[in-house]
C-alpha cells in the first residue's frame, strides 16, 4: 500500500536568531503561502502535519483552512539547531556545507546531519504507520527535509538544499516497505519567478 506525503518546505521569512520558533512569514511568504494552498488543494490531502515553528504551521494553515482539518504538530520535523545561538558563522552556507560532508560532526550545541536524519526519519515512519495509503502534507524546513530525503537517496544532500526555495513542495510515494517509489517537486519555478517579480 503506498502512502503519499507532501514535504511542503516553509515560506519566506525574515531570518532572526532569536526568534528561531516563532518568527512568522514575510509579506511575500504570505503571497506564496496562498500558491502552496492553491497547488495543494486539489491533491486531496488527508491529514496536515507541520513542525511546531511558526513559519511552518503558518505556511500550512490556509490549506487547513479550506479543508476544514487540523494541523497536527510533531516536534521532530522542527528545524535542525546548527549550532548554539551564540555561536555565529562568518559563512553559514560553508558550514552547512561541512555538516552535509560529514554527517557525524557537530558544531558547538548543535546537531550532526545524522541526529536530524533519524528524528525525521523517526517522524516520517510514524507517519506512514498511522497513516497508511492515505495523503499527509507536512510542514517542514530545509534541513530537516533534506537529511530525512537523504535517508532514501544520496542526490538528496547539500547541493538538492541549495537547490530548493522557500517555499518549496516535494510530493513523495513511499511503499508499505518504506522503499521511495518516487520523488517529484510540485512548486512551479514559474510561479517561483512570478512571485519574485512582485517582491
Amino acid at each position: 500500500m503506498m502512502t503519499e506525503v507532501y514535504f511542503v518546505r516553509h515560506a519566506h521569512s525574515v531570518f532572526s536568531l532569536d526568534e528561531e520558533e516563532t518568527r512568522g512569514l514575510s509579506s511575500k511568504g504570505w503571497e506564496d503561502a496562498k500558491e502552496v494552498t492553491k497547488i495543494l488543494i486539489g491533491e486531496d490531502i488527508d491529514y496536515i502535519v507541520s513542525s511546531p515553528y511558526t513559519r511552518a504551521i503558518q505556511t500550512v494553515e490556509g490549506l487547513a483552512g479550506k479543508l476544514n482539518k487540523e494541523i497536527i504538530r510533531d516536534e521532530r520535523f522542527r528545524e535542525r539547531d546548527l549550532a548554539s545561538r551564540s555561536h555565529h558563522f562568518n559563512d553559514p552556507i560553508e558550514a552547512i556545507k561541512h555538516v552535509f560532508e560529514d554527517p557525524f560532526f557537530q558544531f558547538p550545541g548543535g546537531e550532526s546531519n545524522k541526529a536530524v536524519k533519524m528524528r525525521g526519519i523517526a517522524a516520517l515512519r510514524d507517519i506512514i504507520s498511522t497513516h497508511k495509503g492515505k495523503k499527509v502534507a507536512i510542514g517542514i524546513h530545509g534541513h530537516i527535509m533534506t537529511c530525512t530525503m537523504n535517508f532514501f537517496s544520496d542526490q538528496f544532500h547539500f547541493d538538492f538544499w541549495k537547490s530548493t526555495s522557500k517555499p518549496d513542495i516535494y510530493k513523495l510515494q513511499i511503499d508499505e516497505n518504506f522503499e521511495l517509489l518516487e520523488c517529484k517537486r510540485l512548486w512551479n519555478k514559474k510561479i517561483e519567478k512570478g512571485a519574485k517579480a512582485k517582491s
